[in-house]
């Protein structure tokens, strides 16, 4: 290849993938473009979090002060744990992964570069929405757990709670649409090669995190939903007069709440996965081990959230169960720790500012990690329950395994960003302040929380022994906090006077390193094929042929953006994958979507409905334009002579793979609600409760039997539509379509209709009102699945859905299984349960 043809290559590549001038910029795209507006913004809410924390610090710093009123102070302990926990841990890892994820798997770009954008712009509108209360004095004051039933009283804690909720519902829908375009991501845009047993451990990480926020976060979703419909309309989810509990939110809190610590321990345990090996100059030891406790990991935390309850008056047997999953966590916790020191300990460890950080991370998490020991023994957290030795262990179990291995990556990977790196020195003046002011401020906690200091109290007594420890843990946090604002300066400031960093300057080995730093917008110059987990070490001429553009796509000459879709296990090319371009059509998505929750938290509820009807209508523009686009031919050369279609359907397209993933936390949510109905079964005597004839209360079966004929129907109607687009019948299609939709808006009208005729009131008893929200969630899916169907309608009358091009028809129907599933599970649950009672 000539210089000349080689300099054309990468002008076209850099003028497609280049990110708009101007005030478009701000339409931009691009993973490189999103990831640094995604990480900067969680930064940004993680020093505004760290204010709040310091004003909390110095209203305890001496007793009986009047600095922060007591109310005001209940909203900066609560906005305080909110924005670190919903707008800094999880978003932050994120962020960091949409950055740093396609350079480690050579892609050009993950599948869905827009649901990115519009995942942040969410994240963006919901965050300042949710902080910006303070300033006007309507922040939620209930903690950042929300307990009901206090906050369940819209008279007692007015605006904020409505601020809470729908804020961070909206800021979920953002990390959701973050998971699903990660695990997509890792699953299908390998490089050639790239077997998923040989896969960078990040990768690994993302993989399990993304898989655990489909599992943590819908759950909180469901219980928002119950919490706001009490709020606003007075369904007594959390009412024990009328047959509720407050206890229902605790257990979909923490079944959301515990997992999350692991979501954001386990993405910063994976960049020291990354950091080890390169300054150990030698593999990993125990690439499996550590891939399996990670697993291990996450699925134990999703059987840990009691432990949070043990002071509410669950039975021994529960208490048990939950102490001795407790315990169990630390052992593939432990596994991940010791295969770090064992690969220090057989390598040649080269010291750097990174690994100092890493060390003191490995330090207080193992600190934070034997006091999660205690409070995991029932008896000891009986005594030290809502004390001030838990937020003590909550911040070395975080800080240890999440924070300080943060600002490690930052000083590993920030010279990949941005091209230069932090300073040595100032680096390690910042680590020093840091490290000493935490365990300064955190470390006497856990006695002032033995000596009896209770969490949550903005003032105390002279005299009774909180005074100088108090007094100390509020100096270590301005320590800490004078330790990371001259990291905060060096970052934007100091990092811009120094020199180009060179390429591979940690001799990683690898993919990120392996082009210039910073990388273009492109990414990678070609997308190599790689047969090792470090192909930087194991393959030595794999930069210059990949500068050279010797591997596949090369080039650009459609002006198309285009990355590789392979296989999910071993990586065999499948797909050349044509992404869409910079747009703003996905912050018009947030907009209109943020506007209808931020209007129904001032109960603007038909002006919210409208601007949410805009909202789905854009997002329907949105799909129209930038997905299942036809090409211009069936395949295309990738180079070495190998040719990939451009359109695939199916299993094998990155579509259907979202869509799945997509409805398997939906339906975590589905089955946190039926977890709501059986909850309430299992803390009545009677349930459901009888009429006045002795009969059982319920919806009766006539109309569910109609609905569950219905839904049937529909679902076959579905099946023969793509049956009939497969044989090349745009009629037979059309029809099936027709069929679909008139079924199905006749399923979720049965569904409703069935509550209403039998005279079930949902302010009456939360029995009725669960009837209400289950049979409320299927026809809702029926109805999105009918919108969808419609839009397969459309597509196929502009020829845009043909037997050849049938992306759309295969997700719909993939769709319309688990809508079909959630409909079915729902009338049983409804219609048959009262008939065993």
């Amino acid at each position: 290849m000539s210089d000349e043809l080689r300099a054309q290559q990468e002008e076209r590549l850099g003028r497609v993938w280049a990110s708009p001038p101007g005030w478009r910029y701000w339409s931009a795209v691009n993973n490189t473009e999103v990831g640094r507006w995604y990480t900067a913004t969680a930064f940004a809410f993680f020093l505004f979090a760290g204010v709040l924390a310091l004003l909390v610090r110095a209203q305890l710093a001496v007793p009986e002060n009047d600095l922060v009123p007591a109310g005001r102070y209940n909203q900066l302990f609560t906005l305080h744990g909110t924005a670190m926990m919903f707008l800094f841990a999880v978003p932050i890892f994120e962020a960091v992964a949409i950055l740093l994820l396609p350079t480690m798997l050579a892609a050009r770009d993950l599948p869905f570069p827009r649901l990115s954008a519009f995942g942040y712009w969410c994240f963006l509108i919901g965050g300042v929405f949710v902080c910006g209360s303070i300033f006007f004095n309507a922040a939620p004051d209930g903690g950042w757990f929300m307990y009901p039933p206090l906050t369940t009283n819209p008279k007692l804690t007015g605006i904020g709670a409505d601020i809470w909720l729908l804020g961070l519902s909206f800021i979920e829908v953002a990390s959701i649409a973050a998971a699903v375009e990660l695990i997509v991501g890792v699953l299908k845009c390998r490089p050639p090669g790239m077997r998923i047993n040989t896969m960078p451990l990040y990768c690994w990480y993302v993989l399990i995190v993304g898989g655990m926020i489909l599992f943590a976060f819908p759950p909180l979703i469901a219980g928002d939903i119950l919490f706001e419909l009490q709020r606003l309309a007075d369904w007594p989810f959390f009412d024990p007069a009328r047959g509720g509990d407050p206890l229902l939110w605790q257990h979909l809190f923490w079944i959301f709440g515990h997992p999350e610590v692991y979501i954001v321990f386990l993405p910063s345990i994976a960049l020291l996965a990354m950091m080890v090996p390169s300054f150990a100059r030698r593999p990993i030891i125990g690439y499996s081990w550590i891939v399996l406790a990670a697993i291990g990991t996450g699925f134990l935390s999703f059987g840990l959230w009691v432990h949070h309850m043990f002071t509410t008056g669950l039975p021994a047997i529960s208490l048990g169960f939950f102490s001795a999953a407790s315990e169990a966590v630390a052992i593939p916790t432990g596994v991940q720790l010791f295969v770090f020191l064992a690969t220090m300990l057989a390598g040649r460890m080269v010291m750097s500012v990174p690994m100092l950080f890493a060390a003191g991370s490995l330090a207080i998490f193992v600190c934070g990690g034997l006091t999660g020991v205690m409070v995991a023994i029932a008896p000891f957290d009986w005594q030290a329950h809502d004390s001030y030795f838990v937020v003590a262990h909550l911040h070395y179990t975080l800080g240890g395994g999440m924070l300080f291995p943060l600002f490690a990556g930052a000083y590993y990977y920030v010279p990949l960003v941005l091209g230069r790196p932090l300073s040595d020195r100032w680096g390690k003046r910042a680590f020093w302040l840091m490290f000493a002011g935490f365990n300064i401020a955190f470390l006497p906690m856990h006695f002032t929380g033995l000596r009896g200091m209770p969490r949550r109290v903005f003032t105390y007594p002279a005299g009774i022994g909180w005074d100088w420890l108090n007094l100390v843990s509020t100096c270590g946090a301005f320590l800490f906090a004078a330790g990371v604002l001259i990291f905060t300066i060096d970052l934007f400031i100091g990092v811009r006077r120094r020199a180009a960093a060179p390429a591979n300057l940690w001799k990683s080995g690898t993919l990120e390193w392996v082009g210039p730093l910073p990388a273009p917008d492109y990414g990678i110059r070609s997308v190599p094929a790689v047969s090792s987990r470090y192909p930087l070490w194991d393959q030595p001429e794999l930069p210059r042929e990949v500068a050279e553009g010797r591997w596949y796509l090369p080039d650009a000459q459609e002006g198309k953006r285009e990355t590789l879709v392979t296989s999910v296990l071993d990586a065999e090319p499948e797909q050349c994958l044509r992404v869409p371009g910079n747009s703003f059509l996905p912050m018009l998505c947030a907009v209109l979507i943020g506007a209808s929750f931020i209007g129904t938290a001032f109960h603007y509820y038909w002006s919210s409905l409208a601007i949410g009807v805009a909202g789905i209508l854009a997002i329907m523009v949105w799909l129209w334009r930038g997905t299942a686009v036809i090409p211009d031919a069936d395949d295309k050369d990738i180079g070495r002579g190998l040719r990939l279609p451009l359109y695939v359907s199916g299993p094998r397209s990155v579509g259907w793979w979202a869509m799945f993933i997509t409805m398997f936390g939906d339906m975590t949510a589905f089955a946190s609600l039926v977890f709501g109905f059986f909850y309430f079964w299992t803390i009545h005597e009677v349930f459901p409760p009888r009429l006045a004839d002795g009969s059982p209360m319920g919806p009766g079966l006539l109309w569910p039997a109609v609905a569950a004929v219905t839904l049937a129907a529909s679902w076959g109607a579905m099946l023969w539509a793509r049956e009939r687009n497969a044989a090349d019948s745009p009629l037979g299609l059309r029809l099936g379509l027709l069929a679909g939709m008139a079924l199905g808006l006749a399923s979720g009208g049965a569904m409703l209709w069935a509550p209403w005729q039998a005279g079930l009131d949902p302010v009456s008893h939360a029995y009725p009102a669960t009837v209400w929200v289950l049979l409320g969630w299927a026809a809702l899916h029926l109805l999105l699945g009918v919108l969808m169907q419609a839009y397969c309608l459309a597509r196929s009358l502009a020829s845009k859905l043909t037997r050849a091009y049938d992306i759309d028809i295969h997700n719909v129907v993939l769709y319309g299984h688990f809508a079909t599933l959630t409909g079915a599970v729902t009338l049983a649950v409804t219609a048959l349960f009262p008939l065993l009672s």
